[in-house]
């Protein structure tokens, strides 16, 4: 079974459909390469993907050992490089309860940074990522 399928809808635009939920993502160029910048761009997805595979990564090992992680949030920031555009390093900050003990956050930290999309990136790209308890 396929796990997405996707049309150009023009103007640099794609509408990218997951096979089993129906669920619907639009990418757009940005506005520094030609396009209109009103959706995520494909870098922006690749980005936005690592940080919510850590996140769910660390929400599975959070289930384990009993611990909420509702509400933890995370910021992230991609940085382009040129000739050829890629992406060159990928900031991450997440938000996590300061009621962690030293233990679990040592547990959650190595889960996120070994979280498939993390694994699955280039390694040329830095992931530079941030936990703060708060």
């Amino acid at each position: 079974m396929t796990t997405a399928t996707a049309r150009y809808n023009g103007q640099l635009r794609t509408e990218a459909t997951h096979t089993a939920s129906g669920a619907q993502i639009l990418s757009d160029a940005p506005v520094d390469n030609h396009g209109r910048g009103e959706a995520f761009s494909p870098t922006d997805l690749v980005s936005t993907a690592l940080g919510t595979c850590m996140m769910t990564i660390m929400g599975i090992a959070a289930a384990r050992l009993g611990l909420e992680l509702t509400g933890t949030t995370f910021d992230v920031t991609k940085h382009m490089a040129a000739e050829p555009r890629r992406i060159a390093q990928i900031d991450l900050q997440f938000r996590l309860p300061a009621t962690l003990s030293a233990k679990e956050r040592t547990i959650l930290e190595n889960a996120a940074r070994t979280c498939p999309v993390a694994l699955s990136l280039n390694p040329e790209i830095r992931q530079e990522v941030q936990f703060r308890y708060e």
